[in-house]
């Protein structure tokens, strides 16, 4: 008998942020998925391979914040790599978008390709391609997205940074 092989999508990186900023294990499927400007059915198949990954509880409702950590700093940028594109107007990512951009001076900017941005940077392509509209109201979530392309396009520093500041957000619910 085959099985299919299950792997991890981009996606479920955002989903799993987006529980990690709601810090509270009743989150509901629904909201999620309108905060994400997701289908519920996205949101289902995205916790059932972070489940199978050991990202989630058997639960699916926690997660297993030790075992994310330990993905975001040695996996994502071999998962999901990027390179920085072309000179594009967008939505600040990585060390240009805060927090990092309150530590870091940089003449070089990576943002998200969006005809709703004031910045001018090198693209780098969202985890989904929602996540423009997903961030406009969400400033935790926002952040913490741009905290993640900093581990997968920044330098040493930057990835240093940012993994310390996820590790508070993730670990210490902060």
């Amino acid at each position: 008998m085959k099985g299919n092989q299950i792997t991890l999508n981009p996606l479920d990186i955002a989903v799993l942020l987006k529980i990690a900023s709601v810090n509270n294990s009743s989150w509901q499927q629904k909201p999620l998925a309108e905060a994400l400007q997701l289908s519920q059915s996205e949101i289902s198949k995205s916790v059932a391979r972070s489940k199978f990954a050991g990202l989630l509880d058997p639960t699916g409702k926690k997660i297993m914040k030790l075992a994310f950590m330990d993905f975001l700093q040695y996996g994502i940028r071999y998962a999901f790599p990027q390179q920085p594109g072309a000179i594009v107007r967008g939505i600040p990512t990585a060390h240009s978008a805060k927090p990092l951009s309150d530590i870091i001076n940089s003449s070089e900017n990576f943002v998200w390709p969006s005809g709703k941005g004031k910045l001018k940077g090198q693209s780098i392509i969202p985890l989904y391609p929602a996540v423009v509209d997903a961030i406009q109201n969400d400033e935790s979530l926002y952040e913490m997205l741009a905290l993640v392309d900093a581990v997968r396009v920044g330098k040493a520093r930057e990835k240093e940074l940012a993994l310390k500041e996820l590790k508070n957000r993730i670990l210490n619910g902060e």
